[in-house]
């Protein structure tokens, strides 16, 4: 228990780190929560100007949330229910940061490193490539995310072969019930954009001409 209340507790601290807010100031001199949706992200960053300084951004919000997850899973063992406030911290951390003012951003890049820690490429690549299908479909917005966080629960729910022959772990109640409370974040984060029905990029054009 209190190996599980400790690396909960670094887990939020490591994710609490505003780097995208950092390297705007540093990098670019730049505000970067006055631009766009005002999101302390990495979308924002480039937004401010900075292609190498967004990804970057994208790279270290991946990573503060990857790295201890990832060592409490393989390195200290912590694979059982245990795991999921452990794997939910650093994207908490993002959300509500104290740096912030217990604000933050919508976790997405937080997102990506908890199921890279987690399981490895096989949901970081699923949820990829369904958030650039959908982005493409109804734009970069919640929608998006989204739907894209459904795929990996219809993969989830529907390929318990695949956690045998990927070598998935933890088990699969574990990652469902991860995928709960990370889908409850987002869903949180994002309600502003979720406020609005989602229409397809085509009609959002002929919409603006």
């Amino acid at each position: 228990m209190l190996e599980m209340l400790l690396w909960t507790m670094i887990g939020f601290a490591a994710g609490s780190l505003p780097f995208s807010v950092w390297i705007g100031r540093l990098a670019l001199k730049k505000d970067i929560t006055r631009y766009g949706d005002a999101n302390p992200g990495a979308t924002n960053v480039l937004r401010a100007g900075g292609r190498i300084a967004a990804a970057l951004a994208l790279l270290l919000d991946t990573l503060k949330a990857a790295l201890p997850i990832g060592f409490a899973y393989y390195r200290l063992g912590i694979d059982d229910w245990r795991l999921v406030p452990v794997a939910l911290a650093p994207a908490f951390g993002h959300a509500f940061s104290p740096f912030l003012g217990w604000r933050g951003g919508k976790a997405v890049a937080a997102t990506l490193g908890m199921w890279m820690a987690l399981t490895l490429w096989t949901i970081p690549t699923l949820g990829g490539v369904a958030l650039l299908v959908f982005t493409l479909l109804v734009g970069a917005n919640g929608w998006a995310v989204v739907f894209a966080n459904l795929v990996i629960l219809l993969f989830l729910l529907t390929m318990p072969t695949a956690f045998d022959f990927l070598h998935l772990q933890p088990a699969q109640s574990i990652l469902l019930a991860i995928w709960v409370g990370n889908m409850a974040l987002l869903l949180y984060k994002h309600r502003a954009d979720l406020s609005h029905p989602p229409t397809l990029r085509s009609k959002q054009r002929q919409a603006a001409s």
